[in-house]
């Protein structure tokens, strides 16, 4: 496993992290998951995600059980805030009250002292951007949180957030944790240039595309039997993605894959690490198979000329 730098920190990450949404403490047993999370470990992946909402919490105990035997200092773990955890006023949102209890929470649940990342999920017009900020600070002077990041946050939100720690010398971001795969591409227009000018790496998410760049996947088979398409609990963002242009893609795409003697998804995983600004992949797993598989993605470079046939099948 290779490590990349967050940011402009001198915090280390591995190229492949393990996430735990929609898996672990919901659709994964926890016996299995566990196994997974200490297969990751073992193969020297040190950047473990899941956050308060995933499963109600259910997924902090879960990873926070699976890590608890190793050293602390050994792994890096992050969770996160924003998305309601109960149906009070003040149960959602980065104001400073929810920010503030809903850490606790977490650090309870994952049974830590302290978290070495701390997303804000989302972006809260809610809340002025410096009462969150100033609170995260307050946690990281605490020792509770060594990192700060956000997910999700466009371009101008995250300058607002550089320009309002600036203003005020608060603790700043270093990470935004974004959707991005070689179907989802938002971020290269604007996130990316501006993360990179401040300093920001990017941890992405959902580098598979919710399971459709793992080779399962085909215009003649769309919901191959037991794969997530076919499992109403966790298929929820696949319909929009499971069309004729899509798939056409896909199978194009495996056809490389196939060339170069790698899984589609190890290409997949490959691409996304071209890239300098992003540090980490965070591929889900529910079985030690699929996490063996994926990490190999961090020692594949997909030559020149490949890279310009892929992109010529993205367009």
């Amino acid at each position: 496993m290779k490590y990349r730098r967050l940011g402009r920190s001198g915090l280390k990450v591995s190229e492949v992290s393990l996430g735990s949404w929609l898996t672990y403490g919901a659709s994964t047993e926890n016996d299995k998951a566990i196994k997974t999370i200490e297969t990751a470990y073992d193969l020297g992946i040190n950047s473990f995600d899941t956050a308060n909402v995933y499963a109600k919490g259910e997924s902090e105990k879960v990873v926070g059980e699976a890590l608890g035997k190793y050293r602390r200092d050994s792994y890096v773990l992050a969770t996160k805030v924003f998305w309601p955890m109960g149906e009070g006023p003040n149960d959602r949102g980065l104001s400073r009250k929810h920010v503030f209890e809903q850490l606790h929470a977490s650090l309870k649940r994952l049974k830590t002292d302290y978290v070495d990342i701390y997303y804000c999920h989302r972006y809260d017009p809610e809340t002025p951007v410096d009462e969150t900020l100033r609170t995260i600070d307050d946690l990281v002077r605490q020792g509770k949180i060594l990192y700060a990041g956000v997910s999700e946050w466009t371009a101008q939100q995250i300058q607002e957030a550089i320009g309002t720690a600036d203003k005020y010398l608060l603790d700043r971001i270093v990470v935004n944790q974004p959707n991005y795969s070689m179907l989802h591409r938002y971020i290269e227009d604007e996130v990316l240039p501006v993360s990179e000018q401040h300093g920001i790496s990017q941890i992405v998410f959902s580098p598979l595309a919710q399971g459709l760049l793992t080779g399962k996947y085909s215009l003649s088979n769309r919901a191959p039997e037991g794969s997530r398409a076919t499992d109403p609990k966790s298929n929820m963002h696949m319909n929009r993605l499971l069309t004729d242009e899509v798939l056409s893609k896909v199978e194009k795409l495996d056809g490389i894959a196939k060339e170069l003697d790698i899984s589609l998804s190890q290409l997949a995983i490959a691409w996304i690490l071209r890239l300098p600004g992003i540090a980490s992949t965070l591929v889900g797993a529910t079985k030690p198979e699929q996490i063996i598989e994926n990490a190999k993605g961090s020692d594949v470079t997909i030559p020149g000329d490949v890279l310009s046939q892929i992109e010529e099948i993205l367009k």
